[in-house]
Formats: structure tokens, C-alpha cells, sequence
């Protein structure tokens, strides 16, 4: 599994420009002991000008619930003229059941892929090589790797991590209350038992593989009710639903989790309204202070006017006094004798 080879699948996807399916799927390979397979959308599919390219994890409708693989993933749509342009799409991330594709829907524009002498079509060939480095895996191996052979077995539960050299490391699953889980989850399983003894005294299933579905499922539950608000949307909660039917189906007794729900919806619900009302009361605070601001300025404006009235008001006033003061002066002047007409 360090071997550069045992991380790399080459697909050369031949007659590319007759095919007439809307996608073209790999056959499944193998690579760090998961199984994989390629998707492609080939000219006479697509609607736009582009082309896609996509890893899809293999059979994952099957693995076991609560699988993840950490990766790190690259793509490369090969010229085969020139290495230089060749086009890649490069990512470290995780899959798991709601991320079990990664590749881009704009790989390239189909004028450049089956441009004449372009180098990406080349005899009627397209040649892709994706290349997946497996850090570590949860769920448990499609295929057990060894150096003598390939042996594919599904293996049960567990964490599988890789050494510095490549070299798997795999801890083995631990058994709580008779349900095997993984070593990080298992501190966890150990309190809900503790505060919930007879539990899954009801639940009768012996085989292993659906027995730790359901502690997963449980957990998944409970991880999701753990959730603050605002990452917790009423789909997921609707779908929490599903899961505590199920797991009352099953056999568990978990009324009291029932009842964290109920709650965790009534709050979500109240926090939703209360978000709407807070938004409709910012929206009327914005219209007011908007309508303040404009008041505001209109009564500067109007005090500005007042305070020249007031001046004006001043200046006549002063002119007031004046002219009254002649007046008064007029008529306190003695009449005129026939001197001083004459």
C-alpha cells in the first residue's frame, strides 16, 4: 500500500467522440483497500460546453453506517501531447454518505478537449488517471490488502489509519453492552448505557453488522440534537424523526430521547420565529431611522432658516426703533411761527 503504483488507476476511455450514453462509468478499481470508479460526461451528453469528471465511491448505498474516508485525491485529464497541459483537480477531504463524489463539473470546455492536435483526444482516446491517497478510513475495508494477494472481504467496523511508511494500522472494535463500536465512540456508548440501562433490552438482533448500524444511527441522533440552532435546520430534524422510528422499530427504548426532540424542534421552531420577527423588526428600525435621518436634516435646514428670520427679525426691529425715533423727534418739533415761513 506505499507503493506510488498501489495509489494510481489510468482509465483510457476509447471511441470517446461516437459515445452516445450521456455518462460513461469506469469499471470499479481498487485503491488503498476501497473500492472506487470513474464517471464522466461525454460530449453527446451534455447540455453546456463542458466536460465532467468525477470519483465516485463504489457501493456506498451498502457500506456500513457511519463510514468516512479521509483522502487526498487528484485528477488528471492527460495531454497526451504535452504534460504541461494537462488539467487537474486536486483535494484532501473526506467522504462519507453525503460526500461520496468529488470531481468538478467544468473540467474543461469540450471546444479545448476535442480541439484538432489539441492533445486530449488522440486516436479517438482520452486518457484520465486519478491518483487517491487513503490517510485513513472508518467503516471498515472493501478489500483486505496484503502483499501476496487481494482478497476482497468486507470487513466489520473499524479505524484504519496508515503509518509514515504506509503500512495499515487497524484498532480493533470494542465491545460495549454487547454492541461493538468503535474505540472513540466507545467512552460515549459506555454513558448512555449508564443512564439508560435497559436501553436495548428489547432489541433482539444478533448480527453484529446491524447491531452497530444502530448504535451508529443512535449516535448520529445525538451528535445531530447536539447541534447549536443555527446549524440545525428543520430537514435534519424531520429526518432525526425517521431515525428515532427506527430505532424504536428495532427495539430500542428511547422515549426519553423522544423527548429531547420534541423539544429540540419546539425550539427550533421558536427560534425561527423569533429570527423572522427580528428580522422584520430590523427591517421597520432601518425604515425609521431612515425617515429620522431625513427629519433630522430637514429640521437643521429649518433651523438654519429660523435663525436668519431671527436676524432679519433683529435688523428690522433695530430700524424700527430708529424710524420711530425720528418720528417721535418730528412731532416734538414746535410749529412754525410766519418768521420762519415768511
Amino acid at each position: 500500500m506505499g507503493n506510488e503504483a498501489d495509489k494510481k488507476f489510468t482509465w483510457v476511455v476509447k471511441n470517446f467522440s461516437s459515445s452516445q450514453s450521456a455518462v460513461t462509468l469506469s469499471e470499479k478499481f481498487v485503491i488503498g483497500g476501497c473500492k472506487w470508479y470513474l464517471n464522466l460526461a461525454s460530449p453527446n451528453g451534455r447540455k453546456d460546453n463542458y466536460f465532467s469528471l468525477y470519483l465516485v465511491v463504489a457501493d456506498y448505498q451498502t457500506l456500513p453506517c457511519g463510514w468516512k474516508r479521509n483522502t487526498k485525491c487528484r485528477l488528471t485529464l492527460v495531454n497526451q501531447l504535452s504534460d504541461k497541459l494537462s488539467r487537474q483537480r486536486e483535494q484532501q477531504l473526506w467522504f462519507d454518505q453525503k460526500t461520496c463524489v468529488y470531481g468538478s463539473r467544468t473540467m474543461i470546455t469540450l471546444t479545448k478537449l476535442t480541439a484538432k492536435n489539441g492533445g486530449f483526444v488522440v486516436n479517438d482516446e482520452v486518457k484520465i488517471v486519478v491518483e487517491v491517497d487513503v490517510l485513513e478510513v472508518i467503516g471498515g475495508l472493501d478489500v483486505l490488502v496484503s502483499e501476496e494477494s487481494q482478497e476482497v472481504t468486507q470487513q466489520p467496523l473499524k479505524r484504519t489509519k496508515l503509518n509514515h511508511d504506509g503500512a495499515l494500522l487497524v484498532s480493533a472494535s470494542v465491545d460495549v453492552n454487547g454492541f461493538q463500536v468503535l474505540p472513540s465512540q466507545a467512552e460515549s456508548v459506555r454513558l448512555i448505557f449508564k443512564k439508560h440501562p435497559d436501553m436495548a433490552i428489547e432489541f433482539r438482533a444478533k448480527n453484529q453488522h446491524l447491531r452497530t448500524s444502530c448504535i451508529n444511527l443512535l449516535l448520529n441522533l445525538i451528535e445531530t440534537l447536539c447541534q447549536s440552532l443555527q446549524n440545525l435546520s428543520i430537514d435534519d430534524l424531520r429526518q432525526a424523526e425517521k431515525t428515532l422510528a427506527y430505532l424504536k422499530n428495532s427495539g430500542f427504548k428511547v422515549d426519553w430521547l423522544e423527548l429531547k426532540l420534541e423539544q429540540a424542534k419546539k425550539t427550533k421552531i421558536e427560534w425561527q420565529i423569533g429570527e423572522s420577527r427580528v428580522q422584520e423588526l430590523e427591517e421597520k428600525l432601518k425604515g425609521f431611522k431612515k425617515q429620522c435621518s431625513y427629519v433630522e436634516a430637514l429640521l437643521e435646514k429649518q433651523k438654519e432658516e429660523l435663525k436668519d428670520l431671527k436676524h432679519k427679525c433683529s435688523d428690522t426691529e433695530v430700524l424700527l426703533e430708529k424710524e420711530k425715533a425720528k418720528v417721535l423727534a418730528a412731532t416734538r418739533a414746535p410749529p412754525l411761527t410766519l418768521d420762519d415761513v415768511v
